[in-house]
């Protein structure tokens, strides 16, 4: 049985690392979600242009990845075990048929508890100085006429010392920057509550705008400015 996640690039002792929880839209042949299958390259299914990003840090700038290998609707790896979505019945209006009335947890027991258990064993090898929770995030909503006019936002929960930091570096590179926009690290923070707060570990919740990592050489160029910026963070730190 194949792992719900794979990891590119070797963690070096106190560098910094990144993590991506909706980096894959793939569906195990054995799971028939449902839906029609143009809406496995929208958001609800991946999160847009995170994949290339994080392979370019890791290629071009020395970042390691953890990166899931499975759809976050085939189970949402960056909710609690407990949280009512973590096999989602729907996204952003669109019901998942395939999902109600699944073994949750059959789910939980192939595809999250292993990549959190493999992300745990992965950071305490890597006891990093820095870790990056890389997303991205849709324009708009398709439930709600909302615009998100953020570039780059910075989520987290209790911990905000090196978000805080992140912020501004941004927005010293002319972006809008949301802080805990378009939604809160205080509800939506599962990956790194677990994994970095839990552990005092310095961590940055990353959420780029979907649109403006599409493109692979957007990816490229996104892959630079943030690999610079948590760089700077990182030294800011110590």
């Amino acid at each position: 049985m194949s792992l719900p996640y794979r990891q590119i690039g070797t963690p070096t002792r106190g560098g910094i690392v990144c993590v991506s929880d909706h980096a894959s839209n793939r569906v195990p042949d054995d799971i028939d979600l449902g839906i029609d299958p143009a809406l496995m390259n929208e958001h609800i299914a991946i999160d847009i242009g995170v994949e290339g990003v994080a392979e370019a840090m890791a290629a071009e700038h020395s970042i390691p990845a953890h990166l899931a290998t499975i759809s976050r609707l085939v189970v949402d790896l960056h909710r609690e075990e407990v949280h009512p979505g973590v096999v989602p019945p729907e996204s952003d209006g669109h019901l998942v048929p395939g999902n109600a009335g699944i073994n949750i947890e059959a789910r939980l027991d192939r595809f999250h508890r292993p990549y959190h258990a493999g992300l745990a064993q992965w950071l305490d090898h890597a006891d990093p100085k820095l870790i990056i929770s890389l997303h991205s995030f849709t324009p708009k909503l398709e439930t709600s006429d909302e615009a998100r006019p953020w570039e780059v936002a910075l989520l987290y929960n209790q911990d905000d010392r090196a978000a805080r930091h992140a912020i501004r570096l941004f927005e010293d590179l002319g972006l809008v920057v949301g802080d805990n926009e378009p939604y809160s690290g205080r509800q939506l923070n599962a990956t790194m509550n677990r994994h970095a707060e839990a552990h005092g570990r310095y961590y940055c919740a990353l959420e780029v705008r979907q649109d403006l990592i599409t493109a692979h050489e957007d990816q490229l160029r996104w892959a630079s400015i943030v690999a610079d910026v948590m760089g700077r963070v990182a030294l800011a730190l110590d």
